[in-house]
């Protein structure tokens, strides 16, 4: 009698699909081809043998099962009452999706892994431009005529003088669309501690600049850059995330808070309309190509071979030498 063959790993049903489950740096779809965001509320994200899926049990309607396209995320947002298992969370970091903890109040908490494969040739624009206190500055400088397109700033600009320029735009905007919307004098304001009794204008501020700030986190470490290193924030592990997000609030998150000035569920609403909004704002290329020309403008942009990204060596003369060679000799390792 034959001994039964051993089962090998493409004969298991199950071991297959974990292979499939895992993918390549070629398979995956670039940050500025990824949706935007997913916002769960009240579920459990869990993952089996064909994927991640978000679970709701209700008395109404039982069980309800919805499966995410990892993959193709951005951002996961998991606000109250959301629960997460461990496998499904790897699932997520290693398809590159940025997990973002969101609390009833705002209070947000980001949490991500980067692919290990991932180049570090804009972290290195990046530091080159924050360490120098000259391309900081024209960054900051860059970043305020790319929001407001005043081209009448002295040579001279300091950060103070930048920084009461853009405050003024600000106040200016908040009041005009106050006189459209017929709501009186606006304030901005942020109170975790008295959630409850802000009014629906900033309440929906709040919520859209949260699902605002968690793509923009996606999209800085997608292309391998630091959220921490700001040019004109500071001081704080989302400090860039900050000074990208504000190139947008004009045209995103501001008037749709001021649209909802009268909902009775702002929060909400606020994240519905972000979310279509962003079908035609493009929102994930704008992210990707504006920091890349922030970072270094004229330099050329297009996208490299996820094959053929390989590590470099740094060189003090020649600066990146291609690794993978034996320098003794010549030959490849």
């Amino acid at each position: 009698m034959t001994p039964p063959r051993p089962r090998r790993g493409n004969d298991n049903p199950a071991g297959a699909r974990r292979k499939l489950a895992a993918p390549t740096v070629a398979m995956l779809p670039r940050i500025a081809d990824s949706l935007s965001f997913l916002y769960l509320d009240l579920v459990r994200v869990v993952q089996d043998d064909t994927g991640v899926r978000a679970e709701i049990n209700t008395t109404q309607r039982g069980t309800e099962t919805v499966h995410l396209p990892t993959a193709a995320l951005s951002c996961v947002l998991l606000g109250p009452g959301t629960s997460i298992t461990a496998r499904a969370l790897a699932t997520l970091a290693r398809h590159g999706t940025t997990v973002l903890i969101a609390g009833s109040g705002g209070v947000r908490c980001y949490a991500a892994t980067l692919p290990e494969s991932l180049s570090t040739t804009w972290l290195e624009h990046q530091a080159r431009a924050w360490a120098d206190d000259q391309r900081r500055m024209a960054v900051a400088i860059a970043m305020y005529r790319r929001r407001f397109g005043d081209t009448d700033l002295p040579t001279d600009v300091n950060l103070d003088t930048l920084r009461g320029k853009e405050g003024q735009r600000v106040k200016a905007h908040y009041r005009l669309l106050a006189q459209q919307h017929r709501i009186g004098r606006f304030r901005r304001t942020y109170d975790p501690d008295s959630w409850d009794t802000q009014d629906p204008v900033n309440l929906a501020l709040s919520a859209a600049n949260t699902c605002l700030y968690g793509i923009v986190h996606a999209a800085i470490l997608a292309l391998g850059c630091s959220p921490a290193l700001g040019f004109v924030h500071n001081g704080n592990q989302q400090a860039f995330v900050y000074d990208i997000a504000d190139l947008y609030k004009a045209e995103l998150t501001i008037p749709l808070a001021f649209s909802l000035h009268s909902s009775s569920e702002p929060e909400a609403e606020a994240r519905r309309g972000f979310r279509e909004g962003l079908r035609l704002f493009k929102l994930l290329p704008r992210i990707v190509t504006d920091i890349q020309r922030l970072l270094a403008p004229g330099t050329d942009i297009a996208t490299p071979d996820p094959d053929e990204q390989l590590v470099d060596l740094w060189d003090p003369v020649l600066g990146a030498v291609p690794g993978g060679v034996n320098y003794s000799t010549g030959e490849a390792q």
